[in-house]
């Protein structure tokens, strides 16, 4: 792992990304949140609105989730926010293609391949913000890297399969005089360090942190931390995913005034393929002015808004934007 600068607000030019100079790139020891700073830089005028810029951090003492929830952040993981001039509105889409793009980046696809080889459950897209998996009953192997969150895992419903989250992903606008100018990007990468999360840390979510490095070890059980890239590689191939993501939404933005939809089908199949919700029997649970709505049914795939699609008992296919996902009823 390189060596960080001690200053928490000087650039490390160890973590300067030569192969990426148009991003703008600065690297912190110590950030409250990449997302908070970043927005905050681009609406007062420090950073210009019409640039990208980077922010990296070694460790984050406020970092933000999805609906205000935190994101535990130790050392030895990636945070990286990255700001994009957008002009055109963002959908519930733009979160699922950046998956889909984190999801292809070298070192999931070489750990991809290897689970694939060991009959263990590649990672995947959750929707509609994670990357990770659903393990089955026989990845005892996952399980055994996994003990240290058992004390978690007994206070968790025994009807519910917990969903080992490798990454998330918060996307914010960025707006100048009531004007959408950008999105701040946010991505919380657990390489080399697991959060513990209990209870109160998950914030009744039924997930437990895993990391590239537990992964590793399943596969390998003497691997060592060498065997991962180095944060600065890694920095640079979640970047060029984040670019890639973005050139991708824009194509279907532009796509669909002429009524035709390659980049859309080729999307779609693309995230069925690596969709970790796919065919589980889920609870889906939805809070609506004070009223709690719960739907069950087995997942279908994405609509081509984004939605999640979900078979319930009836045969009804409903199409989810909101809602907290629980898989129940592992057979």
């Amino acid at each position: 792992m390189p060596i960080l600068n001690q200053s928490s607000y000087s650039v490390s030019e160890s973590l300067t990304l030569e192969h990426l100079p148009e991003l703008n790139h600065r690297h912190l020891t110590s950030s409250a949140s990449t997302n908070s700073e970043l927005i905050a830089d681009v609406q007062n005028g420090t950073l210009n609105a019409t640039e990208m810029h980077l922010l990296t951090a070694e460790t984050q003492s406020a970092g933000r989730g999805q609906h205000g929830r935190s994101w535990q952040s130790p050392r030895g993981n990636v945070y990286l926010s990255l700001y994009h001039p957008v002009h055109i509105p963002v959908s519930g889409l733009l979160s699922l293609i950046i998956g889909v793009e984190l999801a292809k980046m070298p070192v999931i696809q070489m750990l991809n391949e290897q689970l694939q080889t060991e009959g263990l459950t590649p990672i995947g897209v959750k929707w509609a913000n994670d990357l990770g998996f659903y393990q089955n009953q026989s990845q005892s192997q996952v399980q055994t890297a996994l003990d240290s969150t058992d004390a978690h895992n007994t206070e968790l419903d025994h009807q519910t399969l917990p969903f080992n989250k490798l990454a998330g992903i918060l996307i914010e606008p960025v707006s100048q005089a009531s004007k959408l100018v950008g999105v701040v990007i946010g991505v919380g990468l657990n390489v080399q360090a697991t959060p513990t999360l209990t209870a109160q840390t998950s914030e009744g979510m039924s997930y437990q942190a895993i990391s590239l490095q537990d992964i590793a070890e399943t596969l390998q059980p003497k691997a060592q931390a060498a065997s991962l890239p180095s944060l600065r590689v890694l920095y640079q191939q979640m970047s060029k995913a984040l670019m890639a993501a973005m050139t991708r939404f824009e194509h279907l933005s532009i796509e669909k005034p002429t009524g035709h939809s390659y980049y859309l089908d080729s999307f779609l199949k693309q995230f069925d393929s690596m969709d970790a919700l796919s065919e589980l029997r889920l609870r889906v649970t939805q809070e609506h002015n004070g009223q709690t709505n719960i739907l069950t049914g087995y997942a279908c795939g994405i609509d081509t808004h984004g939605c999640l699609q979900l078979r319930q008992d009836n045969g009804k296919i409903s199409a989810l934007f909101t809602g907290r996902i629980d898989v129940v009823n592992w057979a």
